[in-house]
């Protein structure tokens, strides 16, 4: 069984629009195109109920119009922060800001967040709004645009919150924030100040006056059922007091306090910086799905993860299989995944997944993902963040094909021969390849390679500053500029990974254990890893990445196609009588045929008509429908398409069309041995071989099986019709009336010498007529049917040779990949370049051609067998003496019409020429099979093959859990100038784009008064 796809080939850069969502980690669904109207896309269908109570408010849902506009952002607390110019979106039900640098400042709030929206009273010409979110944080907002503009964003912005009361998405806020640990962190740390009030009191900053009925803020920890991980009973990996928790839990409750959290969190600089510090172990989860959008589809789909797992209780697929295998693989050193309750959790999250997502089901590594975040995150959260880092952050990692992670190594190569070129041309010469190593950490993001601490803290950089981070630190460039010195030494890739190891290892030890500064001491190796990266590298942006993915995006498309190609072969249950090389050419034409003309979708019957407990559901395989068969066989067969060699001169074509016609819907049926009504690829290579092999007498006998429609080895009258048309339509194109006239005396012979045969009652004169019988009954077998055939030359020249010629295997072109370049040049060229241009310039030239006087058009034979015009022969009758008497006039003045208006029109559309005339020059083709054998990237491939026993984790030490230290005993006695220290390591210059006199401005706002 074989899948083939050629989706990658459909590849289209995302649009500015699509750029954008994803910079705002917004779900897929948020204002999607009306024509795929307004419901949901993200969850995958959320549930009915959820559809029941929006259906009132879903017009108004889908008139809602998206913004842009000019703002300065500033926060409503006096001096807590700079004021940031940039641009303000309205993405119903979203509202986002990013800073004009575009990394300073942004943040994504749900609209539902929002409790009051004010106009402030400012000075002239100053058009201000504040923004009261749920729990009291205020933030200012000054629109810099012309006043209808701002007007007009207001109106929008208006309509949009109405929209979101209507579907009560507002009362949704409190019980959903319940589930954040940040609203206890924060609540824990603001109630010692608050210690006049009672325990059920509020809890929140000032200003916080929503009733809970509202969705107010909520008690600090009697109303608390925060979500967590399996680290919350099986300990965290890592000692506390070593990752200095208490210190990064009090700067994150700070930062947390004053800067919203969760759904409402602003990201300035500091946000950052603290991230790549690290985060502390109990808050990683949460801000996990904040930074990565995840949060967003599990606020917007509630109860779905259930439900997915709910309704495939009991399922079971290829999918689930492989997890099954690789559940005991997944972090085996920690505690919790040597415990049923840590497999069980793991084996829900990846089967609701592959449920979900049934084209990707399972892939490699996924598990190892999986494993690790469920360390800090529940199932639904886990479920979630899986969807977003598989489909939205590493699209195509995990995929069967791997295109995704391919293409990033080709990428990683690329950067490593520009940014480090000795160590290329040195792996180069000594035949080393990054991927060997590199593959598993790309797949693995790290867990399996580094101490999980270390690793981790990679991880919380790659959800806040995205997948250039790969590129900075995972792609180990920073790695390999580290370990120059020693990776110049190594000879072969054992000795490669070996080093990767051992620094990998060591990444805890001082980077500089003999300096006699304490504080060079005390910077471990990975913090000098990070440093690296981020400020020797920082070169590499996202558009450096977008770049060079476009630029080898081809080469990986037909490295993958080659690969795929091999291994469908590979699959076959039987090669028939083909051999590899010619089993290519079939696939090259199907391949082919998929791209023209691609088959549906497959659709699986319901779960619980496909299996039973004790068998699993059928493995994927692409099967063709009628239409993609006959472009195939208009790629194999000659009868099966229309050649027409047109010269009009300026230039000479062949203009090929694909046939219609009985025959080929008939040759479908025929092939479909297994009654799907598809053809699989090896359906294809067994229906070829029961042709393309056959002698006279075997080729005989597959046509008559070809048109006896009920296999009761007889043809009717209308079958022996039917199969007269297929044969002219085989010939419809052949030179001269010789296939004509054979295929007359066919018909003539047949009924002839059927009549004759039919058996008459008994005493009957053997001279009277013969017995009538209806046009659907038996009429003629294969021994009578062979003898009609091998009576005329013709046709038995036809069936011993020229039949089975029209079959040919042929190399196919390579199919050109659409042009992916949106740039003006490459836009321009791809509008001009296209197939219906190039059609509107051959019907141009053909009417240029005719006026002078030069067009012709020859159409080329199926078989060309017969170069010059002849006469047919005169039919002799196949009948003895004794067994002529009076033929059936019925039966022959029922056959005499049709092979006359049938031969006229054939014999019109036939052009009198000789064959030299309908030689043309074909075009130079590329070999397939050649193509197919060769791979641009054999090792990459080789490593992706070979990925499960890369994916070994090492043990680290460093690792182990530890237990967490009595908060109450640290927490007068923490440091956080070392932290902090740390962090400003990490310090880059924000632009604001901000004037001084408009900074003083926007401050001025913060304490304005709305307008009465």
């Amino acid at each position: 069984m074989s899948t083939i796809s050629t989706h990658l080939r459909n590849f289209k850069e995302p649009t500015k629009d699509q750029l954008l969502h994803l910079f705002f980690a917004l779900p897929p669904s948020v204002n999607p195109p009306p024509a795929n109207g307004a419901g949901s896309g993200a969850g995958g269908g959320g549930n009915a109920a959820a559809a029941k109570g929006e259906k009132s408010v879903g017009a108004a849902e889908a008139e809602l119009e998206r913004m842009e506009i000019n703002a300065v952002l500033s926060l409503g607390i006096q001096g807590e922060e700079d004021s940031y110019a940039g641009k303000l979106y309205l993405f119903p039900p979203y509202l986002t800001f990013a800073s004009l640098d575009r990394k300073s400042v942004r943040f994504t709030i749900p609209l539902c967040t929002i409790r009051r929206v004010e106009r402030l009273n400012a000075r002239a010409g100053i058009y201000a709004l504040s923004l009261s979110v749920w729990h009291g944080m205020k933030i200012v907002v000054q629109l810099t645009s012309l006043r209808p503009t701002a007007d007009l964003f207001c109106s929008l912005l208006r309509d949009a919150l109405k929209v979101e009361l209507q579907k009560g998405k507002m009362k949704a806020v409190k019980p959903f924030i319940k589930t954040c640990y940040s609203e206890l962190l924060v609540a824990n740390a603001t109630a010692p100040e608050n210690a006049d009030e009672k325990e059920g009191g509020a809890a929140s900053s000032k200003g916080d006056a929503a009733a809970p009925e509202d969705g107010g803020p909520s008690s600090p920890a009697t109303d608390s059922m925060y979500l967590g991980g399996l680290g919350l009973k099986f300990k965290f990996p890592g000692d506390p007091k070593k990752l200095r928790e208490a210190s990064k839990t009090k700067l994150w409750t700070n930062y947390l306090r004053t800067h919203g959290r969760n759904l409402t969190l602003l990201r300035y600089p500091q946000c950052t910086r603290l991230i790549q510090v690290g985060l502390p172990n109990r808050l990683r989860g949460e801000m996990w799905e904040t930074l990565s959008g995840s949060i967003y589809l599990r606020f917007e789909h509630p109860g779905v993860y259930e439900q997915i797992l709910a309704e495939n209780t009991g399922r079971t697929n290829t999918s689930t299989e492989e997890i099954e295998k690789d559940l005991h693989r997944s972090l085996p050193e920690y505690s919790a995944y040597q415990s049923e309750e840590g497999i069980s959790a793991l084996r829900r999250v990846l089967q609701a997944y592959s449920f979900k997502n049934p084209e990707t089901g399972y892939c490699q590594a996924m598990n190892i993902l999986a494993a690790a975040i469920l360390i800090y995150m529940s199932e639904e959260q886990a479920f979630w963040l899986l969807e977003v880092i598989c489909d939205r952050l590493l699209p195509g990692y995990y995929s069967p094909s791997m295109h995704g992670t391919l293409l990033d190594q080709r990428v990683f190569e690329s950067l490593v021969q520009r940014c480090l070129p000795i160590i290329h041309d040195h792996f180069t010469e000594v035949d080393v390849q990054l991927s060997v190593a590199s593959l598993p950490w790309f797949l693995s993001l790290f867990i399996n390679s580094m101490p999980m601490v270390f690793a981790f803290r990679i991880i919380d950089c790659f959800f806040c500053m995205g997948p250039k981070v790969l590129f900075q630190v995972g792609l180990d460039i920073a790695i390999l500029k580290i370990n120059g010195e020693k990776l110049l030494q190594i000879q072969d890739d054992g000795q490669f990974i070996h080093l990767m190891r051992e620094y990998f290892a060591s990444l805890g030890d001082s980077a500089h254990p003999n300096s006699s500064d304490p504080r060079a001491r005390a910077i471990t190796r990975f913090q000098e890893l990070l440093l690296v990266s981020f400020r020797e590298f920082a070169i590499i942006t996202d558009e450096t990445i977008q770049s060079e993915r476009r630029k080898y995006r081809s080469e990986i498309v037909h490295s993958i196609e080659s690969f795929s190609k091999r291994s469908a072969i590979r699959n076959l249950r039987t090669l028939e009588r083909f051999t590899k090389e010619q089993a290519g050419l079939i696939y090259d034409a199907l391949f082919k045929a998929i791209c023209v003309e691609p088959p549906p979708a497959v659709s699986l019957p319901p779960p619980s008509l496909l299996t039973t407990k004790d068998q699993a559901e059928e493995r994927p395989e692409t099967r063709i429908g009628l239409k993609t068969f006959r472009v195939f066989l208009s790629e194999i067969c000659t009868w099966a398409r229309t050649e027409k060699i047109v010269s009009n001169g300026f230039q000479q074509r062949v203009d090929r069309e694909i046939a219609e016609h009985e025959l080929i819907d008939r040759l479908f049926y025929f092939w479909d041995t297994s009654f799907r009504g598809a053809l699989s690829f090896q359906d294809l290579v067994s229906g070829l071989d029961g042709v393309m092999f056959n002698d006279l007498m075997e080729n005989i006998e597959w046509f008559f099986n070809l048109h006896d429609k009920n296999k009761d080895g007889y043809l009717t009258k209308d079958e022996v019709l039917t199969l007269s048309e297929s044969l002219l339509f085989i010939f419809r194109h052949e030179i001269g009336d010789a296939y004509l006239g054979a295929v007359s005396r066919f018909m003539s012979n047949a009924f002839e010498y059927g009549d004759a045969l039919l058996p008459r009652p008994e005493g009957a004169d053997p001279n009277s007529e013969p017995p009538h019988i209806e046009s659907n009954q038996p009429y003629m077998n294969l021994a009578t049917f062979r003898m009609v055939v091998l009576a005329d030359e013709i046709l038995e020249s036809f069936f011993e040779t020229d039949f089975s010629a029209t079959f040919r295997l042929e190399p196919v072109p390579l199919q050109e990949i659409p042009n992916t370049n949106t740039g003006l040049l490459g836009g321009l060229w791809h509008n001009i370049a296209n197939d219906d241009n190039r059609r509107i310039f051959n019907r141009f030239t053909d009417e240029i051609g005719k006026t002078i006087g030069k067009h012709q058009v020859f159409t080329r034979p199926a078989i060309g067998k017969y170069t010059a015009l002849e006469e047919p022969k005169a039919r002799e009758s196949l009948l003895t003496p004794t067994m002529r008497r009076s033929a059936s006039k019925a039966s022959l003045t029922s056959i005499g019409e049709t092979p006359t208006s049938e031969s006229s029109a054939s014999a019109s559309a036939s052009v009198p020429e000789t064959s030299s005339t309908l030689s043309v020059d074909n075009a130079p083709t590329v070999s397939s099979a050649t193509s197919a054998e060769f791979s641009p990237m054999p090792s990459m491939f080789h490593a992706a093959a070979n990925a499960a026993a890369l994916m070994e984790r090492t043990p680290f030490a460093i690792d182990d859990a530890k237990d967490e230290e009595d908060e109450s005993d640290i927490e007068t006695d923490v440091e956080d100038d070392d932290v902090m220290d740390e962090v400003d390591a990490f310090l880059e210059a924000h632009d604001s784009g901000l004037t001084e006199a408009e900074r003083e401005l926007a401050q001025d706002l913060i304490n304005a008064e709305p307008v009465k």
